[in-house]
């Protein structure tokens, strides 16, 4: 069976666990999908924000649950007993939850990296196992859907934990989504690839640094990564890109990672600190304990787009299969253009009495 085949529920005749509901993506997510029909199981360390939001919903004529839970633990059984006991079950299982860590490779502590993974890899993983064991035991067609990250693509600095956590939770998803296809398993799984986007993330997460971190550059709302999983819901995808920035840098990292490295270096850092607003205190960050919820938002300072075009687009495979066409061709152009510049300068390095051979031996080229 192949995966991308199967036919899924539509939106409202599902019901749809939401992991990290309380802030942010999962929250418009699940707003979103009740809007559409929906029935919600809303999970998250901070209860009072999630029995806010199911009443909210419940009282809009929707149908929701509240279930506070940690997905760093296995205490995610008891998530999948509660949609079973008040739907029936579920049809699609959204990991969405996760924290970040700002600081050096060399600075950010042992027991902190460890929390992190319990939330983001872990997390990830728990709920796979219960979304996957509930859809073979009732031999219908479900959704999976993990919520991964550009970061997950491409490493960058400052984030170097939370780039790990993400590459794992690539990698163990790519891994299940190939074991599920080759036992014809009927589950849909579907990887989120979101750019910056614009939530409480930043605010959340634990720093290391005496500046405020906070998005700068083109910045995606929070919907465009809601309409990618609602989409996916309904209709199999292997992957989903939010943000036409998240599928060029990394396919640009793919075919010229030195040239990412550099680029990586010298825009992270003016672009993730904010030197007007002093850090908040590590005491009050989310890696540990519930962060504060029902905010959609963050508080950044980028250049905001109103949706993604490249989600719209990749609705429709012809459209997406174009875009990446484009970006394959820029990409390798822009390869052979600094191949073509670095050659040249060898030659007429190559070609001077005056120059070692030691100083030739250094162009770019040679690390792209």
């Amino acid at each position: 069976m192949n995966s991308m085949n199967l036919k899924l529920k539509p939106l409202h005749q599902q019901t749809i666990v939401i992991t990290g509901a309380s802030s942010g993506i999962g929250l418009v997510t699940a707003r979103m999908a009740a809007k559409k029909g929906a029935r919600v199981v809303l999970a998250a360390r901070n209860a009072d924000a999630l029995r806010q939001l199911a009443h909210e919903i419940n009282s809009q004529g929707g149908q929701a649950l509240a279930v506070p839970t940690d997905v760093g633990s296995e205490e995610m059984m008891r998530l999948a007993a509660a949609a079973q006991a008040a739907f029936g079950g579920f049809d699609t299982w959204v990991n969405n939850a996760g924290v970040s860590i700002f600081g050096h490779c060399d600075e950010v502590s042992i027991p902190d990296m460890e929390r992190m993974f319990a939330t983001n890899f872990w997390g990830t993983v728990y709920g796979s196992r219960l979304a996957v064991q509930h859809y073979k035991q009732r031999r219908e067609p479900g959704a999976l859907i993990n919520i991964g990250s550009f970061f997950g693509d491409r490493a960058t600095p400052v984030q170097s934990t939370y780039c790990a956590s993400k590459h794992a939770l690539h990698g163990w998803t790519n891994a299940l989504r190939m074991e599920l296809e080759v036992e014809k398993a009927p589950v849909s799984v579907t990887l989120i690839h979101p750019g910056r986007i614009d939530t409480p993330y930043n605010e959340h997460a634990q720093s290391y640094f005496e500046q405020q971190v906070a998005h700068r550059g083109m910045v995606y709302p929070p919907e465009a990564v809601a309409e990618a999983i609602l989409f996916a819901a309904a209709h199999p995808k292997r992957d989903m890109y939010v943000g036409f920035q998240a599928k060029a840098l990394t396919l640009a990292g793919h075919l010229a990672p030195r040239i990412m490295d550099k680029v990586m270096e010298a825009l992270i850092y003016p672009t993730q600190l904010d030197p007007k607003r002093p850090s908040r205190n590590a005491e009050t960050s989310a890696l540990y304990k519930a962060g504060y919820g029902l905010h959609e938002r963050g508080s950044h300072e980028g250049w905001f787009r109103s949706r993604s075009l490249y989600v719209k687009a990749e609705k429709h495979p012809l459209l997406a299969a174009a875009a990446v066409a484009g970006l394959s061709t820029a990409a390798w152009l822009l390869t052979r253009s600094r191949s073509a510049s670095s050659a040249i300068s060898a030659d007429t390095t190559a070609a001077s009495p005056d120059i070692t051979n030691s100083e030739v031996d250094e162009p770019v080229v040679a690390q792209v």
